[in-house]
């Protein structure tokens, strides 16, 4: 949400509580309503101005004591998590996966295993639904998204063969078993967000999109040293298991993860807006991106200075352009996660220090991709055009633009409103994520 757009609202907000100062159920539903909405913290800042205007509405000073107690953590209760809907539905999953992880028997054109390609369409149709059965609501957008994905994968294997030669049919089959689960990823932020949201609630499932993964993450760190102790205990029995108990192991529990993690750390009820970021997990992770965050930009200031010894490099190989890729993803996702979730979370000081790295890491993140893409091009003109270089161009292009906005919203910004502006960028920058994984997955075999 923009500013002057937040400032409206919190004038309507205050304007509708000052007309109900005698009406509870009123009020009540005004809360309920900027709760939904991801507007709590307006709702109370406005509610906490109406009392300091008039302290004898005893309305009023009920709902002063109600928030300052909920600032206090008293009216906090540890969040119940269904695990009646997330078991059964981890255990599922998991046995699809290992229905599906045979590579000899399950390939798709004696190139890609079938598993590649519909894990992430199964595990997302699986989150969608422990989400809406939660939430008890969106029910049918969440399962139509989850069958719009499985559909594309489908769509994916009866399109492929049509490319004709082999080296086509192997370049788009891996394409988009690397992007149909961005398509996932941004079909669970429709289903909770809807196709209209404020900015504070895209950013906030932006990062709890990071700590969901990290959770995953975590979960399979736990996976594969319970996987290794278990083979190793039969082992040493000299029992060997058989491929079929090891795909079991393997496939099975690594589909047990992606419905786990977000049963642990999101809650379905509430908004992105309203979830916790103050403690456990979220903590952590936002600061650990910020202590990268100075690691990375003296690692991009050596680079900068090692490029001229090797300038030629991407130009003649095509895996620096991929490392350059990754690189510029992962600085997007560094500089997301350091982004904080409201200004006050940190102070003064760190803040002015934050948005200096920030700046500066973008900066030279933008040089570098700038690099790469001058030679994505010269490549692209020196042997013509293909189905991995056009989206090499699109990504890059893509990431350039959004890391230059960020720049300029920076600059042209007040220092006051830093984060609201950086917040907006990313919010914004999913648009442009959708659209070319939709261009990729859907639309690029027919221009081939």
């Amino acid at each position: 949400m923009k500013t002057n757009d937040r400032m409206e609202t919190y004038r309507n907000i205050i304007e509708e509580i000052r007309a109900a100062k005698t009406l509870p159920q009123k009020i009540e539903h005004l809360y309920h309503t900027a709760k939904k909405e991801g507007k709590t913290e307006l709702f109370q800042s406005a509610m906490l101005e109406c009392y300091a205007e008039t302290p004898d509405n005893l309305l009023y000073a009920a709902w002063f004591y109600r928030i300052q107690q909920a600032e206090a953590g008293l009216e906090k209760h540890p969040r119940g998590i269904n695990w009646a809907w997330a078991v059964p539905l981890s255990i599922l999953t998991g046995l699809i996966f290992w229905a599906l992880s045979d590579f000899q028997n399950t390939t798709i054109l004696d190139h890609l295993p079938h598993l590649f390609l519909w894990w992430s369409p199964v595990a997302t149709m699986s989150a969608l639904i422990f989400m809406v059965m939660t939430a008890r609501k969106n029910i049918v957008r969440g399962v139509a998204l989850g069958l719009g994905l499985l559909a594309t994968s489908a769509y994916v294997i009866l399109l492929a063969p049509s490319l004709g030669a082999p080296t086509k049919v192997n370049y788009y089959l891996d394409l988009a078993a690397i992007h149909i689960p961005l398509l996932c990823w941004l079909a669970l932020g429709i289903s909770v967000l809807g196709f209209k949201s404020t900015t504070e609630n895209r950013f906030a499932f932006l990062i709890k999109s990071i700590e969901v993964m990290i959770t995953a993450g975590l979960y399979l760190i736990a996976g594969v040293a319970f996987g290794g102790i278990t083979v190793g205990m039969f082992s040493a029995l000299n029992i060997t298991l058989s491929d079929l108990w090891l795909r079991l192991i393997i496939a099975g529990g690594f589909g047990l993860l992606p419905v786990l993690a977000i049963a642990s750390v999101y809650d379905p009820t509430v908004a992105p807006g309203e979830q916790d970021f103050n403690q456990g997990l979220s903590k952590f992770i936002a600061t650990m991106m910020r202590l990268l965050l100075p690691l990375t930009l003296g690692v991009l200031v050596i680079y900068i200075f090692v490029i001229p010894f090797n300038f030629m490099e991407p130009f003649k190989n095509r895996d620096v352009l991929i490392v350059y890729n990754l690189m510029l993803f992962a600085i997007m996702g560094l500089l997301l996660g350091a982004t904080p979730i409201r200004v006050g979370d940190l102070s003064p000081q760190l803040q002015k220090w934050l948005r200096y790295g920030i700046i500066v890491v973008a900066i030279l993140a933008e040089l570098i991709s700038l690099y790469a893409l001058s030679a994505t091009v010269f490549r692209t003109i020196d042997g013509g055009i293909t189905i991995n270089r056009l989206t090499i161009l699109g990504w890059n292009t893509i990431n350039i633009a959004i890391l230059l906005w960020l720049l300029i919203k920076q600059f042209k910004t007040d220092r006051q409103k830093w984060v609201e502006a950086l917040q907006a960028v990313f919010a914004l920058a999913t648009n442009a994520y959708l659209i070319w994984a939709l261009f990729l997955v859907l639309l690029i075999p027919w221009l081939f």
